[in-house]
């Protein structure tokens, strides 16, 4: 182990980004892990190996050329089964830097648990004070997430209430103290609608503690989604061409009107490539559904890499993808109204149009998998087609009207002259 480390100080005196290894196992595939104060004022990076889980803080040379640790810290098993609600990592290392399901939710905890220290050096009483409470809540908050994991609350259910209650500390609320919390909820800059969640991962994480509290009201204004135009739907799809998993997963959305999560979690074995249909495995709550799909989107996913069992990565992982190319596309068509589509608009947009044309709420109902029909009524408000928003296409051969009918248009009558006619809103 001393020669690997010292072969490594030969090989950081050449190559100035590898000046950061592990002391323990010379591993340069590290965590950053907040900072540490030192007495006369000054601070240093602290480090977590990826490797080994030892942790300790940054690097510097000394007069002879070498590196010497200023500070080292004890070990933190990071691969323990025992340990999962407060390792950085899961069982198994994720491919991607980005963290999905469970590996996330383990991420957030531990930086709930090491929270990165800021501020000037010399702490007053005051300071230690605010950092002693910090702690107590922190780790109140590692066994809410945990008490919440263990009653099968889903992920992404744990890390929002995770991040809302980390965002509160920050705001200065004690989380033992339901006042304090009322303050800080009442002077944070946000809307109402985020307010009321706030009031409700409290309510959650007070009811755990064992406390009862008198929520504050707040309601969020209810505001009709926008609609975007078809067209403006397709831009976006074909814009992102050159990244085939983004345009195939946008083609998905707007041919079937799953929610984000529910296409994160298609498996290769859920496409039927023969009958062309795809099996969805609800979330929130929805009931299962088998779609149909063009042969459209079918080549694109033939075109994809079977290199996984899940046919796209995470949520988050898609959304920033998305939201780089989306905002390059309103700027290269000079569009502004492409900004205001999100993922969840193409499920918006596909009932809007499915009730626009059958009006037939409980046909959208089970298209969108909902289990209570109050949900699916507000698509009959979005209805605001003209009669004559139509592009019209006339078929005189039976492929032609095959090509007609798989790219979204409707049949409406044969011409005496034995034209037949096709129409689909714009």
């Amino acid at each position: 182990m001393d020669s690997c480390v010292k072969n490594l100080c030969q090989l950081q005196a050449r190559i100035p980004i590898l000046a950061r290894f592990c002391p323990e196992c010379g591993s340069t595939s590290l965590y950053k892990d907040g900072l540490r104060y030192l007495a006369n004022g000054s601070s240093v990076q602290r480090w977590l190996c990826r490797k080994c889980g030892y942790r300790f803080s940054q690097t510097n040379r000394n007069r002879s050329g070498k590196f010497q640790h200023v500070h080292k810290v004890q070990r933190q098993i990071l691969n323990s089964p025992d340990a999962l609600p407060f390792n950085c990592q899961g069982i198994h290392e994720a491919k991607s830097r980005e963290p999905t399901g469970q590996h996330r939710l383990v991420q957030t905890l531990a930086e709930v648990e090491n929270p990165s220290k800021s501020g000037l050096a010399g702490a007053t009483q005051q300071t230690e004070k605010h950092l002693a409470t910090d702690t107590t809540s922190t780790s109140k908050i590692i066994e809410y997430a945990w008490k919440l994991k263990k009653q099968g609350y889903a992920e992404t259910t744990i890390e929002g209430h995770v991040k809302i209650l980390k965002r509160l500390v920050r705001l200065g609320a004690d989380l033992c103290n339901p006042e304090s919390v009322k303050e800080a909820i009442a002077k944070n800059n946000c809307s109402e609608a985020r307010k009321e969640l706030m009031v409700e991962a409290y309510s959650s994480f007070l009811a755990f503690l064992g406390g009862k509290w008198e929520p504050p009201r707040y309601r969020r204004v209810e505001k009709l989604p926008f609609i975007p135009t078809e067209r403006e739907i397709d831009d976006l799809i074909a814009g992102c061409s050159h990244t085939k998993k983004l345009a195939a997963y946008l083609q998905l959305l707007k041919e079937t009107g799953m929610r984000s999560g529910e296409a994160c979690k298609l498996k290769w074995t859920d496409i039927d490539f023969v009958n062309g249909t795809v099996s969805i495995t609800p979330e929130k709550g929805s009931s299962p559904r088998i779609l149909k799909i063009s042969n459209k989107l079918i080549a694109m996913l033939n075109a994809l890499q079977k290199d996984s069992t899940n046919i796209f990565p995470s949520v988050t992982i898609m959304r920033k993808s998305f939201a780089r190319q989306r905002n390059r596309l309103a700027k290269k068509l000079q569009n502004p109204r492409l900004k205001q589509i999100k993922f969840h608009t193409f499920r918006h947009w596909k009932a809007t149009l499915e009730y626009a044309k059958t009006k037939d709420i409980l046909h959208v109902m089970k298209l969108l998998g909902h289990k209570n029909i109050k949900n699916t009524l507000m698509y009959t408000q979005l209805v605001n087609f003209k009669d004559d928003d139509f592009v019209c296409k006339a078929a005189t051969t039976s492929q032609e009207a095959k090509q007609f009918i798989e790219s979204g248009f409707e049949y409406v009558c044969t011409a005496p002259d034995g034209v037949m006619l096709f129409r689909k809103r714009k």
